[in-house]
């Protein structure tokens, strides 16, 4: 019930268009074959129509409000309802059976609606399903391309599955866009301290992840939280997870955390419209590779970030005959911006 007057806050106090993406975790209950929220579960066939005009049903009241939505993607995580991997809200999507509904059902709905335009986002699920989930739905359904316009990918696996595989969509389907759209620390098992204030390993993680996403022609990375209390929450299945801003509501304070501003150097710097540029790293023998990305913004610069994960050390920065020479601390990111010369 929050959520309306909180997205109003957020376009009355931005300076630019904001770009929503909204996205299900469930149908009702009574859509599916488990009659559950969570658990494994697939859409009933007789609810595949439904549950598109259930899409537009949600924009319409969204537009209503004076908030527009940007793009939907076609179910957060479908493999948790296939493998019943969350106990949270999910649905399981077969390869198949999300061509079908995108075929003959979400895409034709959303096209012929108000909103045409809507950006259409598949996947929405980890690095390691792109090379069997998506690519088995493309061959089994070639049609979803019409209506597909981009391919969501989450973080959680990042650690465990490189960049390249996101080259398997960009190489082979290179009119669509690649959106991460979820990220958050904290999440695994293993992370028994959800929320660590101030922890550098963290944005570290995050520095690490963008650089490699934007390398891989990812156009945007979504945080999942805007903020969080101290325990991680509040969250109705205690999925407790750390944020870039911690609030204490009893205090009236809050804190920005290290992977707020490891977010900053690409949010701040890289503007809408930028557009990726290829950077070369000449490496020495003695210094460990650095973490970079470089881009030309519509301001007529280039924004170059740099990430050390090594001890400290000089370098310099060259575009043509402008060169920057730069100190970067040990174990730090620095963003290097100067004009393009004319």
């Amino acid at each position: 019930m929050n959520k309306i007057p909180m997205l109003k806050a957020i376009l009355a106090a931005a300076t630019k268009p904001v770009h929503l993406v909204a996205t299900t975790w469930s149908p009702p209950a009574w859509m599916k074959t488990n009659d559950q929220y969570t658990g494994f579960s697939r859409l009933k066939p007789e609810y595949y129509q439904t549950y598109a005009d259930y899409h537009v049903k949600f924009l319409e009241k969204y537009t209503a409000e004076g908030i527009p939505i940007w793009g939907i993607t076609t179910t957060n995580e479908p493999i948790n309802g296939v493998f019943n991997l969350a106990s949270f809200n999910s649905l399981g999507w077969s390869p198949s059976d999300m061509g079908s509904w995108i075929v003959n059902n979400l895409g034709p709905t959303i096209r012929n609606s108000t909103f045409k335009d809507l950006k259409i986002i598949t996947l929405d699920d980890q690095r390691v399903t792109i090379p069997v989930w998506f690519n088995l739905m493309i061959k089994k359904y070639p049609e979803a391309l019409q209506y597909i316009d981009g391919v969501g990918v989450h973080y959680y696996t990042d650690k465990f599955v490189p960049a390249s595989v996101l080259s398997l969509i960009s190489n082979s389907h290179p009119d669509k866009f690649i959106l991460a759209t979820e990220a958050c620390e904290g999440s695994m098992p293993w992370q028994t301290e959800k929320v660590i204030l101030g922890s550098w390993t963290r944005a570290k993680s995050y520095i690490v992840d963008i650089i490699a996403d934007l390398n891989h022609n990812v156009i945007g990375w979504i945080d999942w939280n805007l903020c969080l209390n101290d325990q991680g929450g509040p969250n109705w299945v205690k999925n407790y997870v750390d944020s870039p801003i911690i609030v204490y509501p009893e205090k009236n304070e809050f804190i920005k955390q290290p992977m707020y501003y490891a977010m900053g150097h690409f949010s701040k710097f890289v503007p809408r419209g930028s557009r990726r540029i290829k950077s070369t790293e000449k490496k020495s023998l003695l210094s460990s590779s650095l973490d970079n990305v470089a881009f030309i913004t519509p301001y007529n610069t280039v924004v170059v970030v740099v990430h050390n994960g090594g001890g400290q050390r000089d370098i310099c920065i060259k575009l043509g005959k402008t060169k920057a020479t730069v100190s970067l601390a040990s174990k730090s990111v620095v963003t290097v911006e100067f004009p393009i010369e004319q």
